[in-house]
């Protein structure tokens, strides 16, 4: 691994290890489910229109079953898992690079008794522990993002599909033309990398692994409204977080999602569900 490459998995980790972090994506961003949601109206609640984008997506798979194997790369707080195990009865393995998340997606499984379904694992989805070919379904949440070798990534995914197993996520990227790169600096310097992927690059390189494509489908718009509702709910409501959330992790976080934001509507940014299939 490069040291570049090396050097995003340490600041992903320290990141969602913070004290600071944990506390404002539990209260903040809605705590099971730490992703972009689908909204019917901009002012929705940020937790319901983050569990519509589960249930979309997992309305597209077509292995999705009782006692399918779920991989999810990325997994955060583990909401995604408890869904797809409560709703459709998998098996769900959680991989994620954070203990502190590991920790509360453990606690929240136990809770709602799911932890008989539920495997938590930490570790990187640049070099998932797991052998070739076991499970049904890879699925991913606006995670792959902080990877600096995102190729790495999705040959693991397609590396631990069956044949006839599917790959599915969601991703915040960049558009596939920019003319002017350096626009989304505030943004790569947000993530510590620089570049995002982007839907032709996601493309490109799972057919080159292989891959068969379902459907990628463009919901760009959302992106933009989850992140203008997450600041604004955190400029809200930042007298509660007093105490739990210091002051300058609070002012970070206004002003990388007003980034974000900013990008959205320059059209520099995408966002929606990549879904393929790996061969018999």
């Amino acid at each position: 691994m490069s040291a570049k490459a090396a050097e995003a998995v340490r600041t992903a980790e320290a990141y969602y290890d913070s004290d600071d972090a944990d506390r404002f994506y539990a209260v903040i961003w809605g705590g099971e489910d730490i992703h972009v949601g689908l909204y019917d109206a901009p002012d929705a609640p940020i937790r319901e229109a983050s569990r519509k984008t589960v249930a979309h997506m997992a309305a597209r798979l077509a292995g999705l079953r009782p006692g399918a194997r779920v991989l999810d790369m990325g997994a955060g707080y583990g909401g995604a898992a408890r869904w797809l195990a409560r709703e459709h009865g998998a098996q769900v393995t959680c991989l994620n690079l954070s203990e502190v998340e590991n920790r509360r997606n453990r606690r929240l499984n136990a809770g709602q008794g799911l932890d008989g379904r539920i495997t938590v694992d930490h570790g990187s989805f640049e070099d998932a522990p797991y052998p070739d070919e076991s499970f049904d379904i890879v699925w991913s949440q606006d995670a792959f993002l902080h990877s600096a070798r995102r190729e790495t990534v999705l040959a693991e995914a397609a590396r631990v599909l069956k044949p006839g197993g599917e790959l599915i996520f969601t991703d915040p990227m960049q558009m596939d033309a920019i003319a002017d790169p350096a626009a989304l600096q505030p943004v790569y310097d947000r993530i510590h990398l620089d570049s995002l992927g982007s839907f032709a690059f996601y493309r490109r390189t799972l057919r080159g692994l292989g891959m068969q494509e379902v459907a990628c489908e463009p919901l760009t718009p959302h992106l933009r409204t989850h992140y203008a509702r997450v600041r604004d709910e955190l400029a809200a409501r930042r007298g509660e977080l007093k105490g739990q959330v210091s002051d300058a992790y609070v002012e970070r976080m206004l002003k990388g999602l007003r980034h974000w934001v900013q990008a959205a509507d320059q059209g520099l940014l995408a966002w929606g569900v990549i879904h393929f299939r790996k061969p018999e």
